[in-house]
């Protein structure tokens, strides 16, 4: 039989107004990648590599919605306490959780300076209630989560490598 691969996509987003906003600067990013390890061990393993199971990030979905997105002045890691935009979409793509939203442009200028002239960057999520299947396993499968939050990053500092961030004008 022929090659023929199905594709499903899962998809959330809330609707925002029409037309340009002075404070909002739209992005889209890859924020991780399903039923594939990290290259990394994220914050908060023990120094495991994950897995977030397809199942699970379907699940969670709806969790994304509204969660801000925060940033580092160096862009190698998490600070809930700077947040500087908003996810307004969700989607699950073929392997990757492809999120969108704004930044507070006028809000954040240098913020959104640094990030237009920085290459390479990435996405990190941040969980609570996340379930793992075997914590005895050299990777942990992540079967449950509740999203909290995602950060923009060096992609080299993020747990997946194939993540991705970028803002349109």
């Amino acid at each position: 039989m022929g090659g023929v691969r199905v594709q499903r996509v899962e998809a959330m987003a809330v609707e925002m107004p029409k037309g340009r906003h002075p404070n909002r600067m739209m992005f889209k990013g890859v924020l991780t990648r399903v039923d594939e390890a990290s290259d990394r061990p994220p914050s908060g393993t023990r120094g495991k590599r994950v897995v977030l199971t397809r199942e699970a990030a379907e699940r969670a979905l709806p969790t994304l919605m509204g969660m801000g997105i925060d940033y580092c002045p160096a862009l190698d890691g998490h600070d809930a306490k700077r947040k500087i935009g908003v996810i307004t979409s969700a989607e699950i793509a073929g392997q990757d959780v492809v999120v969108g939203g704004f930044v507070y442009a006028r809000d954040f200028p240098e913020v959104v300076r640094e990030l237009k002239a920085s290459d390479g960057l990435g996405m990190s999520y941040e969980l609570a209630d996340a379930a793992v299947e075997d914590v005895k396993a050299a990777v942990w499968k992540l079967v449950e989560v509740t999203f909290t939050g995602a950060a923009v990053l060096r992609r080299k500092k993020a747990g997946y490598g194939r993540t991705a961030w970028e803002l349109s004008n």
